[in-house]
């Protein structure tokens, strides 16, 4: 008798996951207009920094003349290279710069009032992690988690329509 013994590894947690402080994570890049209502989106995995994720994040944006007229950021998007590129696709820079950063461009101070608005994207991602399966990543499939999470953008989107 022929016995064959076949064994399935996977990487635990799929595709898009990466490590974190405290595991393993997916990290969620969402665009909000000045209302909070999630413009574009973009999943990866937790490993990459906020600056590298940014440009794809605002390549997502799929809507006829859609571009942001700012990008209001955290100090996780402190990058001289990232600053150029927004300045390149005509996007001003709204982050202030890390204690570290000694030539932080186009940071006058002036820019930075609208920092305080950052509080609405804040708010929206409350809103995402409304949803427990957001929350806590049960899918393998990185495709199904991005269409979870596209879903449930769209009933922020229906629950602010209707009211």
């Amino acid at each position: 008798m022929f016995y064959r013994r076949y064994v399935f590894q996977r990487e635990k947690g799929g595709a898009k996951v990466g490590k974190t402080r405290r595991g393993k994570g997916t990290k969620l890049m969402v665009l909000v207009d000045g209302k909070g209502t999630p413009v574009g989106l973009h999943v990866d995995s937790a490993s990459p920094s906020e600056m590298k994720l940014a440009l794809p994040t605002l390549e997502t944006v799929k809507l006829a003349g859609a571009t942001p007229e700012y990008l209001v950021g955290d100090r996780g998007y402190d990058s001289n290279a990232l600053r150029r590129a927004l300045l390149r696709k005509g996007i001003r820079p709204v982050f202030p710069a890390r204690s570290c950063s000694k030539h932080a461009l186009c940071q006058d101070g002036r820019g930075l009032r609208r920092y305080n608005k950052r509080w609405i994207v804040e708010r929206t991602n409350a809103w995402l992690q409304n949803f427990r399966r957001l929350v806590v990543r049960y899918e393998h499939s990185a495709e199904i988690f991005t269409a979870l999470v596209y879903m449930a953008c769209a009933m922020i989107l229906i629950r602010k329509v209707s009211g």
